[in-house]
């Protein structure tokens, strides 16, 4: 008898009188001590099956039209809320996707992990603070004994969802949900919470339910897989079956997707566009009454980089390292100190009001396209406040001109200038950050994590575009990403950063075949299936 058995299941969404079918008749099962994945895009309905397990949507808004949901052969599907409880956070758990909008901002550590404990089990609060320690050291958080009155703002990406962890096994669960456990993570801390979760399944002989879009995850952690778009599961079966011999066109669509080739190499040398020589950026510490500066964090540490005309300059490494702060530094947008040129002239001493006209030709695409974006103005409106600003098409008609073609270039038909960024994806509301930053005609781009968070097709239709309009506007890029597989796919030259400084840099293949530094390679090895990395490995 299988640990989970989900039968025919429907979800239905009721938004403004509109209904939509999330879920269609999906149906799978999963064994004690299994890992079984659900991959998709987004929208295909993974977490909607994964939250309609442990019955988590909201009241009201959702209906179920078919299914039934076996846990151990009991049905758990429509019964009392009661009922539900004791087998909710207790026998199955979950890990959400963003811990740090799932973990309470106003409680700390200890008292989140030991809800948990003291509402399922019983126990008092001495023992309770006991087992949350065992837990943390579980999860190997560091100095677990100092965290336990911190909160969840004062511990990085990492120690949050070994936090989320850690409350998630509070019970010994038999069932644990991991929905999209590492998005947006380093490399290495991906690599650390993957073998967690991996040998925390083997010692508790618990089933697990991943579910992501990264299949390069998947190839690592999975026995079975069940691909799903459009709310249906279209293709399932082990992994390993369904990867070498896919059956079905999405399936083949999906692992086509995947980036593995590198940069194409470029022609000739160009111009220089930009060039900084021992560039430092340093961020008081300051303690006590009076704010006295009592040292440094040396978040870029004499870092010396040049970009050409048509050329992309990758930039690597963990959370902190610095790829942020030095294209910040480059773009004039935060105080540093050292040489930087601009199009061979001097521009670092440059007052604010000689910087604003070069605004235009060095423009970045942010991170987190949907907190860059202003919520109340039109796509229309935010691509046209740049225009306004720099003067460019002295009247409305010449403007919409400008936005209509930006758009079309981006591929996001122009007619939906008048819509607001929610009413777009992901993948859609980063084409509009690039199409804001191109209607200008910048020289220079500095592209921050472009792609993290996103679908694996879309990043690479990301890819493909920024591709696209630096070959045809000759554009000079700082492409900064802790996915090395994007950065491979997109970089002519890398820089490898550690602590603020750099530690290695090269072209791709030299990076990648031949790693010199034991940091670079502590990177590959995380990124990349170890079985494909071995012979780089050996030889470095």
């Amino acid at each position: 008898m299988s640990l989970l058995e989900v039968r025919d299941l429907s979800v239905t969404f009721r938004i403004n009188e509109q209904e939509i079918k999330a879920v269609k008749n999906v149906s799978f099962s999963i064994n004690r001590g299994e890992t079984f994945a659900l991959v998709g895009e987004s929208g295909a309905g993974k977490s909607a099956t994964a939250l309609s397990i442990m019955q988590l949507h909201p009241g009201g808004r959702v209906v179920y039209p078919s299914g039934s949901i076996l846990f151990e052969g009991s049905q758990i599907m429509r019964v009392q809320e009661e009922a539900l409880q004791k087998v909710r956070g207790n026998r199955i758990a979950m890990i959400f996707q963003e811990p740090m909008t799932s973990l309470n901002p106003l409680h700390s550590v200890e008292r989140q992990i030991s809800e948990g404990l003291m509402l399922h089990q019983g126990m008092s609060r001495e023992n309770a603070h006991r087992r949350v320690l065992e837990l943390l050291d579980l999860v190997r958080l560091p100095e677990a004994a100092q965290r336990l009155d911190a909160y969840p703002h004062q511990l990085s990406g990492g120690q949050r969802q070994r936090v989320m962890i850690a409350m998630a096994l509070a019970n010994n669960p038999d069932l644990l949900i991991a929905d999209e456990p590492t998005t947006a993570v380093d490399v290495t801390i991906q690599a650390g919470i993957l073998e967690l979760l991996k040998r925390l399944k083997e010692e508790m002989n618990m089933a697990l339910l991943l579910i992501t879009h990264d299949l390069t995850i998947v190839r690592k952690m999975v026995d079975r897989v069940a691909v799903m778009k459009d709310g249906e599961i279209v293709e399932t079966g082990a992994m390993k079956k369904v990867f070498k011999s896919p059956r079905h066109k999405y399936t083949k669509y999906l692992l086509a997707s995947e980036l593995n080739e590198f940069a194409v190499k470029r022609s000739g040398e160009g111009n220089v566009v930009i060039d900084t020589r021992d560039l430092k950026v340093f961020f008081p510490i300051q303690k006590g009454v009076f704010r006295t500066t009592r040292g440094y964090v040396k978040a870029v540490n004499g870092v010396s980089v040049s970009i050409e005309k048509g050329e992309t300059v990758g930039v690597v490494g963990e959370s902190g390292s610095g790829k942020t702060t030095l294209g910040l530094a480059l773009l004039r947008l935060i105080a540093s100190r050292g040489s930087i040129r601009y199009m061979g002239k001097e521009i670092q001493s440059l007052k604010s009001r000689y910087i604003r006209p070069l605004r235009k030709e060095m423009q970045i695409v942010f991170q987190d396209p949907f907190g860059s974006l202003n919520p109340r103005f039109t796509i229309g409106q935010i691509i046209e406040e740049g225009l306004k600003v720099h003067g460019i098409g002295h009247t409305k008609k010449e403007r919409e001109h400008l936005i209509s073609g930006v758009l079309e270039e981006v591929e996001i038909d122009p007619s939906s200038r008048n819509r607001y960024p929610h009413e777009f994806s992901g993948g859609q509301r980063q084409r509009i950050s690039i199409a804001r930053a191109l209607v200008l005609k910048p020289r220079f781009l500095v592209l921050d994590e472009p792609t993290s968070s996103i679908d694996m097709s879309v990043q690479t239709q990301i890819i493909n575009l920024l591709k696209d309009l630096q070959r045809k506007y000759d554009l000079a890029y700082l492409f900064i990403s802790h996915d090395l597989r994007v950065v491979r796919a997109m970089s002519h030259d890398i820089l490898v950063m550690k602590d603020g400084r750099i530690v290695e840099q090269g072209p791709p293949e030299n990076i990648f075949d031949h790693p010199k530094n034991r940091y670079t390679i502590s990177l590959i090895k995380a990124a990349f299936d170890l079985e494909s990395q071995e012979g780089t490995l050996n030889g470095s």
